[in-house]
C-alpha cells in the first residue's frame, strides 16, 4: 500500500506537486512490482487520484507471495524462529530471566524502588549478552504489579537497542498481562495461560491473547494440578492444544508448552525422574501437537544444588543438550550462562556426575553428587572446574572415623551435618545415660546438630539433599529416644502425674488455594515429622475453609501455609483474615519461592492478631515451631518477631515513593462504615462531662505503667533476641549488666523525685457532646446539642490500597449527627515537667550530664505513663464504659482495651493546629499550666496530649500522603489559609505546594 503526499509542504504549510509530477514519482513503485494499492494523503486532490490511476493502468499489481507457516515474533525488528530439525540446540531461543522478580533480586529492588533506569539497563545488558526474547514479570506481593509493568514495558520501547527484541509478558494474573500487552509493540509472546481454572476461563484469555496478535504460553496445569509425569504432561498439552487450534483458531506455530520443569536430586526418590519425565514428554508432544513449541524455566532444574556455580550451571548446559535433543525449542535462562557453558566443553568428570543424576541412571546418584560437590570451589564454572586445596583429600578422610574421637554430643552433631546414621543410635544411648530425661537429649545435643545443619543451609554451604539427610539421621535417634519417654510417660502416670503428649505438637501444612506446588511443603512434612512432630499434611490447592476447619478439628498446634506462584500470596492474606474473624490463636508460619520476609510482615502479619511468622526452608522450621511451642521460650520469641516486623513494615512504608491516591470524593466514598444500629456500636453515655482536673498527681500511682524499652532505646541499649525489651535485656551477654546498672540508677532517681516532691504531675481530662459532620467532627455546649462549641476535623487516608479496606478518617468513629444518635468526644492533657527545669538545671551546674539526660529520659517516661493510666482512669471511672477492665502493665502497652487516644500531630490526625481547639476547649494552660509554643510543641516538653475514641469501632491507622484536593477541602473547612494549611501539613503532601 503506498499513499504518498503531494511532496513536501512548502514554507506555507501546502503541498507543490503536481498530478504528473506526483504521477511519475510514484511510477518506479508500480513498475518494480512493489505495490498492489496506490492513493494519496496530504496536498492531492481529485487531479491527483486522476493521474495516479492513469499511471498505474499500465502495470500488474505486486503478486501476493506465499508465506511459509513458521513462528514469527517481533519487537521492532522480526524475529523468525524454524527450528534446525536435527539439532534444536543450534537454533535455541534464549529469553532472557533478569527481568523477572523472580528470578533477579537486583531487579526486583530497583522495581521496588522505583529505580526504573536501572532496571532498564539489566534488560539492555541481557539483550547485549545474547538473549533473543525478554522475560518481563512482575509478581511480587509488594509490587502494584499493573503500574510497574505498564510503566517498565512503555520505558522499554523507547529503547531501541532493548525493543528490536520481542517481549515475554509474564504473569499468573491475567490483567496484569492485559497490561503489559496494551504497551508493546510487535508480535508479544504471553506466559502464561493454563487450564488449572477450567476450559471456559482458559478459552477466554486464549481469545483475548489472539484478538492482541500474541503467541502463548500454554502452562501444563489442569483442573486436577501440575503435571509431574510424562504422562500427565502429554495429556494436559495434547488437551489445550486441541482447544486451541479447534475451538479458538490459533495457529499451531504460535503455540508454547511448559510441561513443567521440575527440581531433581532432592534427596526424595519420587522427584528422581522428573527430567527423564520432561524429556521423554518433548517427544511425545511434538509428535501429538505438530507445529507446537516446548519451554520451560532451566533454573529449576537445579534448585537443589544452589550455590555450587559448576554443579549449577553444568545441569542447565547438559540438561538443555538432552530436552533440546527431545524437541525442546526455548527456555528461560541466564542468556550469557548457557551460552558460555557449551555442553561439549564441560569437565567431563564433572558431566559425568550430572547426568547420572539427571537421567537417573543410578539409585545413589545424588549421594555421589553431593560428595564430587563438596570437592569443588563454589564458584568456579563448569567448564573450568577448580578442586579445593585439599578438598578431595578431606572428603577422603571423612569416610574414616577419626571424628569419633570427640564428644557424644560433638559425634552426634557431625553426623547429622554429614548424613551418617551408622553410629547415631549407640552416640545417642551414650548421651542418655548422662541426661535426666531422653527428652533433654533430643532438646540437646540433636537440636544443636540441627541448627548447625539450618545455618549451613541457609548460607549456602550445604544442599537440600543433605538437609534431607540430616533429618533422616535425626528420625533414627528420635526412633531409639521414644520408647524410653514412653516409658518415662507411663511411670508418671502410673504415679498420679499429668499425662503428656507423644509427640512434640501438630502442625498442619496445606499449599493454599490456587497454588498446585508441593515439593517445599513436603521436604518441611519430613523434616518435622523426624523432629516428632504431628504432620497434617492436607496437599495442595487447598481452601482457606478447609484448612481451618481441619485444623480446628485436630486441634493443630501451629498452620503452616505454602506457595510459589504470587496469587498465593493474596490467598494467604485470605486465610490470615479468616483466622482473625474466627479468633484463632495458633501461630501462622508462612513459606515458599514466593514469599519474602518482608511480604510476611507488610502484608499478612497485620491481619492476624495472632503471631505470623515467615520461614525462609525446612532447616528452620523445627526450631521456629520449637519456639513457639515452647510456654518458657514463646513469649520472648513471637516479641522478638513483632519488634523486628515492625521494623520491616516501617523500613517498606518509608521507601514508598511512586503512590498512586484515590481522589477524596472516592475516598470518602470508600470510608470505614460503621452500623450504629448494631448495639456493640451504640454510643456509651458518660458518667462525667465537662472538664476533671488532676493537680500533683501522685508519682508512686503511674510507676506501675512505665514502659522501660524506649527508656533503654534513648540510652542505646538494645539486648538480642532473646533478651530484647524490659526486663529480659537484663540478661543480655552484651549489654545487660549495663541496663540493670542503669535501671537501677532510674529507680533511685524516681524515689528521689518521689519522696522530695521534685517534679510534679499535671493533668487535666475532658469529655464532651459531640457527633460527626461530614468529615468532622462537631462538639456542643451541652447535652441539647442545640449550640455547636467547636469542631475538630479529620484528614482520610488517599493513598490506594491492594485490598477493600477502607480509607479511614477520625470522623468515621463517632455517630453521624443524622443518626440520632448521642455520641461523645475525650480529650486530655498530662505532663510531668513540672519542677524539670530546675532539676535538670541543678545537675548541669554540677556538670553531671549523665543525671540530666536521665532525669530528662524519666519525665518522658512519666508523662506516658500518666497518659497511660488518665485514659484507664476514663474508661473505669469518668466515662465508665469499660468498668470490669483489670488489665496488667503489659497488657495496657499493648492496647488491649476499648478505644483510642490518638495525638494531634501524630499518624491519625498529622495536624498540630487541631491541638489549639483542644487547649482552648478546656482552658489547658490556665487550668494546668501546659502551653503551647508557636509550632504548637507542648511545654513543658514532658507532655503527652490525645483525643479519645471509646467506640468499639475505632482504631489506629496513618493518614499517609494526601493530595491537593482533600488539602484544599480540609483548609475551607477550618477556614484557614491553603499556604498555611500546606505548611502545617507539608510531611504529608504528596505533591509540591
Amino acid at each position: 500500500f503506498c499513499y504518498p503526499n503531494a511532496g513536501l509542504p512548502n514554507a506555507m504549510g501546502g503541498y507543490d506537486d503536481t498530478p504528473a509530477q506526483m504521477a511519475s514519482d510514484i511510477s518506479p513503485f508500480a513498475k518494480d512490482g512493489l505495490i498492489n494499492a496506490v492513493g494519496g494523503c496530504c496536498g492531492t486532490g481529485p487531479e491527483h487520484i486522476k493521474a495516479i490511476g492513469e499511471m498505474a493502468a499500465g502495470y500488474k499489481p505486486r503478486k501476493v507471495p506465499v508465506v511459509e507457516n513458521i513462528m514469527r515474533t517481533s519487537g521492532l525488528e522480526p524475529h523468525l524462529y524454524k527450528p534446525d530439525v536435527n539439532d534444536h540446540r543450534k537454533t535455541f531461543i534464549n529469553i532472557g530471566e533478569r527481568c523477572n522478580v523472580a528470578g533477579s533480586i537486583l531487579y526486583k529492588k530497583a522495581i521496588v524502588d522505583g529505580d526504573y533506569d536501572k532496571a532498564l539497563a539489566i534488560a539492555k545488558k541481557q539483550v547485549e549478552q545474547g538473549a533473543d526474547w525478554l522475560d518481563i514479570n512482575m509478581d511480587d506481593g509488594l509490587i502494584d504489579a499493573v503500574s510497574a509493568m505498564t510503566k517498565f514495558v512503555n520505558l522499554l520501547v523507547s529503547e531501541p537497542d532493548v525493543a528490536k527484541v520481542p517481549f515475554m509478558i509474564d504473569s499468573s494474573k491475567f490483567h496484569v498481562v492485559e497490561a503489559g500487552l496494551k504497551c508493546a509493540q510487535g508480535k508479544c509472546i504471553v506466559n502464561s495461560i493454563s487450564l488449572k481454572e477450567g476450559e471456559e476461563e482458559f478459552i477466554r484469555r486464549a481469545k483475548v491473547v489472539k484478538m492482541y496478535g500474541a503467541a502463548v504460553v500454554v502452562m501444563a496445569f489442569d483442573e486436577s494440578g501440575q503435571a509431574a509425569t510424562c504422562d500427565e504432561k502429554v495429556r494436559m498439552c495434547q488437551r489445550g492444544y486441541k482447544i486451541l487450534v479447534e475451538k479458538v483458531g490459533f495457529n499451531p506455530e504460535d503455540i508454547v508448552f511448559d510441561p513443567n520443569i521440575l527440581t531433581i536430586g532432592t534427596g526424595m526418590e519420587e522427584h528422581n525422574n522428573y527430567a527423564v519425565d520432561f524429556i521423554n514428554a518433548c517427544r511425545e508432544i511434538k509428535r501429538v501437537c505438530p507445529g507446537s513449541k516446548i519451554s520451560g524455566g532451566v533454573s529449576n532444574i537445579a534448585f537443589s544444588f544452589r550455590g555450587n556455580e559448576a554443579v549449577r550451571r553444568g545441569f542447565h548446559s547438559a540438561f538443555l543438550h538432552h530436552a533440546c535433543a527431545a524437541g525442546m525449542d526455548m527456555g528461560i535462562v541466564n542468556a550469557q550462562q548457557v551460552i558460555a557453558d557449551e555442553y561439549s566443553k564441560l569437565d567431563k568428570e564433572l558431566l559425568e556426575y550430572i547426568e547420572d543424576v539427571l537421567l537417573n541412571r543410578c539409585s545413589n546418584a545424588t549421594e555421589r553428587m553431593l560428595e564430587f560437590a563438596a570437592t569443588l570451589e563454589p564458584k568456579c564454572h563448569p567448564t573450568a572446574v577448580r578442586r579445593k586445596g585439599q578438598a578431595a583429600n578431606a572428603v577422603a578422610a571423612a569416610s574414616g572415623e577419626s571424628w569419633r574421637d570427640g564428644t557424644a554430643a560433638e559425634r552426634i552433631a557431625y553426623s547429622l551435618i554429614k548424613g551418617i546414621d551408622e553410629f547415631v543410635v549407640k552416640d545417642t544411648e551414650e548421651c542418655r545415660l548422662t541426661m535426666d530425661k531422653p527428652l533433654e537429649v533430643i532438646e540437646g545435643p540433636l537440636m544443636d546438630g540441627m541448627n548447625q545443619v539450618g545455618d549451613l543451609f541457609g548460607a549456602g554451604k550445604m544442599f537440600l539433599p543433605q538437609v534431607i539427610k540430616s533429618a533422616r539421621v535425626m528420625k533414627k535417634a528420635v526412633a531409639h529416644l521414644i520408647p524410653f519417654m514412653e516409658e518415662e510417660k507411663r511411670l508418671k502416670v502410673a504415679a498420679g502425674g499429668a499425662q503428656e503428649r507423644s509427640n512434640a505438637g501438630t502442625f498442619l501444612i496445606a499449599t493454599v488455594k490456587g497454588d498446585v506446588h508441593d515439593i517445599g511443603k513436603n521436604i518441611v512434612a519430613v523434616v518435622l515429622g523426624c523432629n516428632n512432630y504431628e504432620v497434617i499434611d492436607m496437599g495442595v490447592m487447598c481452601e482457606w475453609r478447609n484448612i481451618l476447619d481441619k485444623a480446628e478439628e485436630v486441634k493443630a498446634d501451629i498452620i503452616g501455609l505454602s506457595g510459589l506462584i504470587t496469587p498465593s500470596l493474596d490467598e494467604m492474606v485470605t486465610v490470615a483474615k479468616e483466622m482473625e474473624k474466627r479468633k484463632m490463636k495458633q501461630p501462622l508460619l508462612i513459606g515458599g519461592a514466593t514469599t519474602s520476609r518482608m511480604h510476611t510482615a507488610v502484608k499478612i502479619g497485620p491481619q492476624y492478631s495472632g503471631t505470623t511468622c515467615y520461614v525462609l526452608d525446612a532447616s528452620r522450621a523445627v526450631p521456629v515451631c520449637q519456639a513457639l511451642l515452647d510456654e518458657k521460650r514463646r513469649d520472648d520469641f513471637e516479641t522478638d518477631l513483632r519488634d523486628t516486623y515492625q521494623e520491616l513494615r516501617d523500613d517498606f512504608y518509608a521507601g514508598l515513593e511512586d503512590r498512586k491516591y484515590l481522589t477524596i470524593k472516592d475516598a470518602q466514598s470508600n470510608r470505614l462504615k460503621v452500623d450504629w444500629t448494631a448495639a456493640e456500636n451504640k454510643p456509651f453515655p458518660p458518667n462525667c462531662i465537662g472538664t476533671k482536673v488532676f493537680k500533683n498527681f501522685p508519682i508512686e500511682d503511674v510507676i506501675r505503667a512505665i514502659d522501660w524499652n524506649p527508656f533503654f532505646q534513648v540510652w542505646q541499649l538494645r539486648g538480642r533476641y532473646p533478651n530484647r525489651g524490659y526486663p529480659k535485656i537484663f540478661n543480655d551477654e552484651t549489654v545487660g549488666s549495663e541496663a540493670k546498672k542503669l535501671h537501677d540508677e532510674a529507680l533511685a532517681m524516681l524515689k528521689d523525685f518521689t519522696d522530695n516532691k521534685k517534679l510534679q504531675l499535671h493533668g487535666i481530662m475532658g469529655i464532651y457532646p459531640a457527633n460527626a459532620v461530614g468529615e468532622d467532627i462537631e462538639v456542643y455546649t451541652d447535652e441539647s446539642r442545640g449550640t455547636k462549641k467547636c469542631s475538630f476535623f479529620s484528614l482520610r487516608q488517599q493513598a490506594e490500597k491492594d485490598t477493600e479496606e477502607p480509607y479511614m478518617g477520625l470522623g468515621d468513629f463517632i455517630a453521624p449527627k443524622e443518626t440520632g444518635l448521642k455520641d461523645y468526644l475525650g480529650m486530655f492533657v498530662v505532663s510531668a515537667g513540672f519542677g524539670l527545669d530546675k532539676v535538670t538545671e541543678e545537675f548541669k551546674k554540677a556538670n553531671d550530664d549523665y543525671s540530666y539526660i536521665m532525669a530528662e529520659a524519666l519525665a518522658d517516661r512519666l508523662a506516658e505513663a500518666f497518659a497511660e493510666v488518665l485514659h484507664e482512669k476514663m474508661r473505669k471511672e469518668e466515662w465508665g464504659y469499660s468498668k470490669e477492665e483489670n488489665f496488667s502493665t503489659e497488657d495496657l502497652l499493648k492496647v488491649k482495651y476499648q478505644g483510642i487516644r490518638p495525638a494531634p500531630g501524630y499518624p491519625s490526625q498529622p495536624d498540630h493546629t487541631e491541638k489549639t481547639t483542644m487547649w482552648e476547649l478546656m482552658d489547658v494552660k490556665k487550668e494546668i499550666g501546659v502551653e503551647l509554643t508557636e509550632s504548637l510543641a507542648m511545654l513543658p516538653a514532658a507532655s503527652v496530649s490525645g483525643l479519645v475514641f471509646a467506640g468499639k469501632s475505632s482504631q489506629y491507622f496513618a493518614v499517609g500522603k494526601i493530595t491537593d484536593d482533600q488539602v484544599k477541602s480540609y483548609a475551607e473547612r477550618k477556614g484557614m489559609e491553603l499556604k498555611t494549611a500546606e505548611k502545617w501539613l507539608s510531611p504529608m503532601l504528596s505533591y509540591e505546594p
